[in-house]
């Protein structure tokens, strides 16, 4: 290669190191479907109660991508959002991006770091990306060699990634979940090189190459089914790629799809994203969380950083963020994913870790208030969040301290009152604290130690 090429590469290189955050809050947000569809299946219900009681997950985005560290696949997307470096044209932008298979080698990868990282954060259940839209499968699939099984990795033991991760998780008691993108950029049933490629959607006309779209669904099918019949027991087929839809005019048959599923995996669900109807099992709006609560099955997917999967230099959010985060989404009835990309090398970075494992110490006094409850009629005061044993019997107030906010003595919120002669109680510890009732207003005193915290009381209503 030449010197040119070389300092070419190398720009691109620098440029991708500042794509991340431009690209994160941008188009690949997707939209929050406006209705829903309660499943029929009774061991559908089943897993979705069991899911909703877990209340916190993690999005695990790993790829080819982790080793420039860039934004997934949406660099090689042609929108007009997106920016890439100039110097180079898009086909050999393209094929840089496709050759970092050749470089993509996690000789650290620790999936066992992951669980018990994720375990000790508090979290119960977890999502991996086998597949994103860039197409390069983290499993050993039958029907494609662009994966992490047949390019640098292919001589190591561990190539087939997916098997060691959802085995780590499901050894620490995790539901296990597996992302898969619909749309397959790298795919020639998608992108057909004999087309150009214009935005996210299929590049030639399905109306005229039916048989060429009949490949794509065959192709779809069987990944997914390999994925639901040779990893063990999976509990959620996380559908991404909207748009890869009928309304769309890019119908992948997921009824067919569905019935396979439930025959490999009874029960599992399917969250088949921004699609309402009876394959989009709970809503996923993304980086954000709903303004009311919601009486049907949601998550708000949100990324530690700026970005889902690794980069160089991340704005993290800090604990006490993403604590508030999670109080706010449960007392509204929701569940919350926190976004977490592991290195190139294969492992969750300190700096992740130290603000996981805040989070968990936090869970491991107060997670009372947050696991297996239900939302309450009156679920905002203020700073003061609601939930409820499932029982009905016990009410928590949480109170979201801001992260500069300012000290608290004592509490005060309308309505859920305390029950006549009841305690009010720190979750965890049990201390006891002094309240009083005046009308439908109930103050509580705080102790000095807990006035610039975020935490939880517990005590039993009327």
């Amino acid at each position: 290669m030449s010197v040119r090429m070389h300092l070419k590469w190398l720009i691109v290189l620098l440029i991708s190191f500042c794509l991340p955050s431009s690209l994160g809050a941008q188009g690949e947000i997707h939209r929050q479907s406006s209705n829903y569809e309660w499943p029929s299946d009774p061991l559908v219900r089943q897993k979705l109660e069991h899911w909703q009681d877990q209340k916190f997950g993690v999005l695990l985005h790993w790829g080819i991508y982790a080793v420039p560290g860039i934004v997934e696949s949406w660099s090689i997307c042609c929108e007009d959002w997106i920016k890439r470096d100039t110097t180079m044209t898009y086909d050999q932008y393209k094929q840089w991006y496709w050759g970092q298979a050749d470089l993509f080698r996690p000789t650290a990868f620790d999936p066992s770091q992951w669980a018990e990282v994720m375990k000790r954060c508090g979290m119960r259940y977890m999502i991996f990306t086998t597949k994103h839209h860039d197409g390069f499968c983290l499993y050993d699939s039958r029907f494609t060699n662009f994966s992490i099984a047949h390019h640098a990795f292919k001589d190591d033991p561990r190539r087939d990634v997916l098997r060691h991760v959802l085995d780590a998780f499901r050894s620490q008691g995790f539901i296990t979940g597996t992302y898969f993108s619909k749309p397959d950029w790298h795919s020639q049933y998608y992108w057909w090189d004999v087309f150009p490629t214009k935005g996210r959607n299929v590049n030639y006309p399905i109306r005229q190459y039916p048989w060429r779209w009949s490949q794509f669904q065959q192709f779809t099918y069987n990944q997914i089914e390999e994925i639901l019949s040779g990893y063990g027991k999976v509990d959620i087929l996380w559908l991404d790629g909207g748009w890869v839809c009928p309304e769309n005019g890019q119908d992948i048959n997921m009824p067919h799809i569905a019935e396979m599923a439930r025959r490999q995996q009874p029960g599992i669900l399917i969250v088949d994203r921004t699609i309402h109807g009876p394959y989009e099992n709970y809503q996923t709006p993304e980086r954000t969380v709903p303004e009311t609560q919601l009486n049907y099955p949601w998550e708000s997917c949100i990324p530690l950083s700026d970005d889902w999967g690794w980069v160089a230099k991340p704005r993290w959010k800090t604990s006490r963020r993403v604590v508030n985060t999670l109080i706010e989404i449960v007392a509204k009835g929701g569940n919350l994913v926190l976004g977490v990309g592991p290195t190139p090398e294969g492992l969750i970075e300190p700096e992740a870790v130290a603000r996981l494992d805040s989070i968990g110490h936090w869970l491991s006094q107060y997670g009372k208030a947050i696991y297996e409850t239900v939302p309450t009629p009156h679920y905002h005061d203020g700073n003061i969040w609601f939930t409820a044993s499932k029982d009905h019997k016990k009410c928590f107030a949480i109170h979201t301290c801001p992260e500069n906010g300012d000290a608290v003595s004592s509490l005060s919120w309308h309505d859920n009152i305390p029950a006549k002669g009841t305690a009010v109680r720190i979750v965890g510890s049990g201390r006891k604290l002094s309240w009083k009732a005046d009308g439908d207003l109930v103050t509580v005193k705080i102790p000095s130690e807990l006035q610039s915290e975020s935490f939880a009381l517990e005590f039993n209503t009327r």
